[in-house]
């Protein structure tokens, strides 16, 4: 008699399977707004980077923020200070952008909370949301782009060293 495995294999896992996806959510029902984490509402709500300009920072391009930190190590010049701050202030526009998300987001929550979500008014508001990540996305990645022209070629080396994205 031939046993196989397969079939007793699939009864095991299934079930363990189905149990993972249930628990991938768990908690998050508890959210004010389903979608995000706290972390990420307060991270828009800042205008933090949250990743949204890896491309620029893993590529050579440093981030304003990061910069100011090493400003010493990095040996800015008072003027180099001053630009690496001033676009690190104009993403506060960032800031007001990512308050306008959680709104858009928070209503499109609302919907479905509600049981009142229809085909419309979903596209309307997914729309509005990949919109609006669109553009707070290309704040931090344009002042990544922009950072990278107020310092010198040794800098940037200094600061892709700081940063751990080469060997010292």
């Amino acid at each position: 008699m031939k046993i196989t495995l397969l079939p007793l294999l699939s009864a095991l896992l299934v079930p363990i399977c189905q149990a993972a996806d249930v628990t991938e959510y768990a908690d998050q029902q508890k959210r004010e707004i389903k979608a995000l984490s706290d972390t990420e509402v307060s991270g828009y709500v800042e205008g933090r980077g949250m990743g949204f300009a890896r491309a620029a920072e893993l590529n050579g391009y440093p981030g304003p923020a990061h910069v100011l930190e090493l400003a010493e190590k990095l040996g800015l010049t008072p003027e180099q200070r001053a630009k690496a701050q001033a676009l690190k202030d104009s993403m506060k526009n960032a800031a007001s952008l990512g308050a306008r998300l959680i709104d858009v987001e928070r209503r499109l929550d609302a919907l479905f909370a509600q049981g009142e979500a229809t085909d419309e008014q979903i596209t309307r508001l997914a729309k509005q949301i990949g919109r609006l990540h669109a553009e707070i996305r290309l704040v931090h990645l344009r002042a990544h782009l922009r950072m990278r022209d107020i310092l010198t070629a040794d800098q940037i080396n200094k600061y892709k060293k700081e940063r751990g994205y080469v060997a010292n």
